[in-house]
C-alpha cells in the first residue's frame, strides 16, 4: 500500500490490486457492501488507511478514500465526499471516519 496516489482513480485500481476489491458505502445504519447485501455497523470495521484527494478547480472535487478491512474479512474501499458522512449517519461511524494522526 502505497504513502500517497496522484489521483482517486489510480489509487482504487492499485488497492484493488491488493485485495480491497468490495465497494463500501455509507447508509443511516453503517456501511453497506451493497455485492453481499450486508451492512457493517462501526463497531465491526477497521480503518486500514485514508487518503485525500483534492479537486484542482472545483472544491466540490473533494474525497476521501476509506481503505476498510471487516470483521468478518471482508476487504474494500468506501470513497466520501469531504464532510458528506456528517448526515445521519451514526455518531459512531463518524467517529470511525475520522482521521488519527
Amino acid at each position: 500500500m502505497k504513502k500517497s496516489y496522484s489521483s482517486l482513480s489510480v489509487a482504487i485500481e492499485d488497492l484493488k490490486e491488493e485485495g480491497y476489491t468490495e465497494d463500501f458505502n455509507l447508509c443511516d445504519a453503517g456501511v453497506e457492501n451493497k455485492t453481499k447485501k450486508k451492512i457493517h455497523k462501526a463497531e465491526e470495521l477497521e480503518i486500514v488507511k485514508h487518503y485525500r484527494f483534492e479537486g484542482m478547480t472545483n472544491p466540490g472535487d473533494n474525497s476521501v478514500l476509506y481503505v476498510i478491512e471487516t470483521s468478518d474479512g471482508d476487504k474494500g474501499l468506501l470513497v466520501d465526499a469531504y464532510g458528506a458522512y456528517s448526515g445521519n449517519v451514526s455518531k459512531e461511524m463518524i467517529e470511525k471516519l475520522k482521521p488519527k494522526h
